[in-house]
C-alpha cells in the first residue's frame, strides 16, 4: 500500500464503505510482512513518503522475484537498484509494466502519483564513464517525483563544456554532480550556484584515485560552500537526497520595502520626512 490507498481506504471506513474488518484485513500486513529471508517494511511509505527501496546486490534472483512480485501485488511502487541485465529480464516478465534503465541498473514501477518536488534536480557528470551512478541519481529523484534535467560530460579538463550551459546549473533547485578521477567537478559548481550541491564520487580513475577514495577526500575538502558528500558510487543516496531537498516548501518571496511617505500615509503620521 502507499500514502494515498491508505488514505482511500481510511476515507471509505470513515464514510462506512467498508466494514472495520475488511479495512483491517487490508492492513494487516502492517508494519511489515516477514518472508523470512526478508522483513519488507510496508510503513516506511507513511514514515518516509516512499516505500521501502530494493537493493540488488547480493541478494538472489529467488529472493528479489519474491520482495517485488510481494511489494507489486500490495499496490506500492517499486524502486530497485544494482541489478544486472539477466536478473532484470526475469524480473519484467513478472512484471511487463516494470521499467528497467540497463545504464542505471535500476528497476521501477510506479503505481501511484508521487508528490511532486517544487523546482528541478539537475544530475550533472563529469564524464560518460560517470554514467551508470549519475543515471542511478536521476532515476532516483524522478522516481520520487522530483522533476530531473541531465548534463554529462562536462569535466573539468573541458570547462567551457561547463560554463557554456550556467543557465541550466542556475535555474535547478539542488543539483547531484557526479565525478571519478580527481573529483574536482563539485568544487568548481558550488563556486558558481547559490543552490545546493550533492558531491557524488565515483570509483572511475587509475591506479592513484583507489577507487574513488581520491575523489572522496577531495569532494570532502572542498572549499566551495554548500557542497554535501555522499559515498563512493552512491547515486541512489544522492538521488533521494535530492527529491527531499526539492520537496521543501519554497520560501515566500521577500516583499519590498514600503517608502517612508508610504508608511506615514498608511498610519496616518504627519510627522515631516527626513532629507
Amino acid at each position: 500500500m502507499n500514502r494515498h490507498s491508505i488514505a482511500a481506504l481510511l476515507r471509505r471506513l470513515y464514510e462506512r464503505q467498508v466494514t472495520p474488518e475488511s479495512a483491517l484485513e487490508e492492513l494487516r500486513h502492517l508494519p511489515y510482512a516477514d518472508l523470512g529471508f526478508a522483513a519488507i517494511d510496508h510503513h516506511r511509505v507513511l514514515r518516509k513518503g516512499f516505500p521501502e527501496v530494493v537493493y540488488g546486490e547480493g541478494k538472489s534472483v529467488e529472493q528479489l522475484e519474491a520482495i517485488i512480485r510481494h511489494l507489486a501485488e500490495r499496490g506500492s511502487d517499486i524502486l530497485a537498484t544494482r541489478l544486472p541485465p539477466e536478473v532484470a529480464a526475469r524480473l519484467t516478465a513478472v512484471l511487463p509494466a516494470a521499467e528497467y534503465s540497463p545504464t542505471a541498473r535500476t528497476l521501477r514501477l510506479r503505481q501511484g502519483a508521487p508528490p511532486p518536488g517544487v523546482g528541478k534536480v539537475l544530475v550533472v557528470a563529469a564524464g560518460t564513464a560517470d554514467l551508470p551512478v549519475a543515471e542511478e541519481a536521476a532515476v532516483t529523484a524522478d522516481t520520487l517525483g522530483s522533476a530531473t534535467e541531465r548534463l554529462y560530460d562536462v569535466g573539468v579538463a573541458g570547462i567551457h563544456r561547463l560554463l557554456d550551459r550556467r543557465a541550466l546549473l542556475e535555474a535547478a533547485r539542488v543539483l547531484v554532480v557526479v565525478a571519478g578521477m580527481d573529483g574536482a567537478l563539485p568544487s568548481v559548481i558550488g563556486g558558481l550556484v547559490e543552490r545546493p550541491v550533492i558531491a557524488v564520487p565515483t570509483s572511475v580513475g587509475y591506479g592513484a584515485s583507489f577507487g574513488g577514495l581520491a575523489a572522496l577526500l577531495a569532494m570532502l575538502n572542498s572549499c566551495a560552500s554548500g557542497i554535501a558528500v555522499v559515498n563512493i558510487d552512491n547515486g541512489f543516496g544522492a538521488g533521494f537526497m535530492a527529491h527531499s531537498i526539492n520537496t521543501l516548501p519554497a520560501l515566500p518571496e521577500p516583499q519590498p520595502e514600503a517608502k517612508v511617505g508610504q508608511q506615514a500615509a498608511a498610519t496616518g503620521n504627519d510627522a515631516p520626512h527626513l532629507p
